[in-house]
């Protein structure tokens, strides 16, 4: 059997390597094509509130995608982590692992690379920003902090040692702006400048943070203190149901990386 490669990229997806194609997938019993399996990967947290979010936006996903394997996995901070989660899934059933990240940093240029080499037939979609359905999230949390005209807007990131990552947060700052037609300034929690407190005390008296993170967690409680007096709007995922527009955007990153119809 020929081997796929192990951590191959989906095109379109993190600096793909010239000739890197889709795998292919082993017939079915039935003649059919195997189903991948979809793992989800996310960064990981310590937050009983974070955990229980971003597993509530795994199985709406899997909801949508019945007959499809789908697992939850972390790149760090908990477990399983991406090897384990692996290991989990039918040695003969490929995998496509969709990063829930918001933009293309270390993590997905490097440690899902590394973490998933051991097994074939693996595929690493692409992060799931810039996108609109993320635009999207971040004015449905926006409006349950209601920000006035008046009010400055700053866009609160994680940060990232690649800049192209930060690049990517800088991208959904300008879409976020174009979508609400006003300018929304962006603040770094770590690693990149301008750094949210700096942000926020250039953008005047009245201040309202959007917060582009994926779940309640240390970096959500970091933009609450580095705010300081500035409204903090909540994290695209919370205690309630997920956004739809989430669930489109995991299954979408599922569908386009494994070759499949939408």
């Amino acid at each position: 059997m020929r081997r796929e490669g192990p951590h191959r990229l989906c095109p379109g997806g993190v600096d793909a390597a010239p000739g890197v194609i889709r795998p292919t997938y082993a017939a079915g019993h039935n003649g059919g094509v195997t189903r991948p399996a979809l793992l989800a990967i996310s960064h990981g947290t310590s937050s009983p509130a974070g955990q229980a979010a971003v597993a509530a936006l795994v199985d709406a996903v899997a909801r949508r995608l019945p007959g499809t394997i789908v697992r939850l996995g972390h790149v760090d901070v908990q477990q399983p982590d991406v090897a384990a989660s692996l290991d989990a899934i039918p040695a003969a059933t490929p995998v496509v692992i969709v990063p829930l990240l918001l933009s293309a940093g270390y993590h997905v240029r490097v440690d899902l690379i590394r973490q998933s080499a051991g097994r074939d037939g693996v595929t690493i979609a692409p992060a799931l920003g810039p996108d609109e359905r993320l635009v999207d999230a971040l004015v449905t949390r926006l409006a349950t902090v209601a920000p006035e005209p008046e009010d400055a807007l700053v866009l609160a990131v994680a940060g990232s040692s690649d800049d192209r990552a930060n690049e990517d947060c800088r991208v959904t700052a300008r879409m976020l702006g174009a979508r609400l037609g006003r300018e929304v300034a962006i603040g770094f929690l770590a690693a990149a400048d301008p750094r949210l407190d700096v942000a926020v005390s250039a953008a005047g008296d009245r201040v309202v943070v959007a917060d582009y993170l994926l779940a309640p967690g240390y970096f959500h409680d970091l933009a609450v203190t580095h705010a300081g007096p500035a409204t903090v709007a909540p994290p695209l995922l919370g205690s309630d149901e997920p956004p739809a527009s989430l669930v489109d955007l995991v299954v979408d990153r599922y569908n386009g990386s494994a070759g499949l119809p939408d």
